[in-house]
């Protein structure tokens, strides 16, 4: 986690300097996955903000958990998904629409 000095100064100025991505875990051919607010200066797996959830793609069907009160606060502040992070987000409320 970032101290938040170094959170503030990520946010300076309007520039769009977090994304929102994702970071491998698990072992060799076992991938699970981790959605993270991070700066986009930061290596895949490098330091993070913030986890913002999970993806398990061996799941059948693949699980997605996300704390959706903190994407929309990421995304309100700016900050950038990754394409397939974009499918994921959408995927979930999807699947969230169809519970219901």
């Amino acid at each position: 986690m970032l101290s938040f000095i170094s959170l503030k100064r990520l946010l300076i100025g309007g520039v769009i300097l977090v994304k929102i991505r994702l970071t491998r875990m698990g072992s060799h051919k076992k991938p699970f996955y981790r959605i993270i607010a991070a700066d986009s200066r930061a290596r895949r797996d490098g330091p993070f903000i913030e986890i913002v959830g999970t993806y398990n793609p061996l799941k059948e069907p693949s699980e997605i958990v996300l704390k959706e009160d903190r994407v929309k606060y990421w995304l309100s502040k700016g900050a950038k998904p990754t394409d397939t992070v974009k499918k994921l987000i959408d995927r979930n409320n999807q699947a969230k629409q169809q519970a219901t």
